[in-house]
């Protein structure tokens, strides 16, 4: 997914992305407002997730989503 296409979606992702990763805040999500490098620094921080194993659940995520709404 295209990272402006993240941004875009972000009200609609913000719920799903609260239940997947539930140690993150709403506070934290607001501030992240659909920016995908911030929500990768906070997986890192609160799951211990490389830089790498962040971006990959992220896009996975995407993906999955993606094929759900179709």
């Amino acid at each position: 997914m295209n990272r402006d296409i993240l941004e875009g979606k972000w009200k609609q992702l913000y719920g799903e992305i609260r239940d997947k990763w539930g140690q993150l805040t709403d506070d934290e999500l607001d501030q992240i407002a659909g920016k995908r490098d911030k929500l990768a620094g906070l997986l890192q921080e609160r799951y211990g997730y490389t830089r790498m194993e962040a971006e990959q659940e992220i896009a996975a995520f995407l993906e999955e989503w993606e094929e759900r709404v179709r």
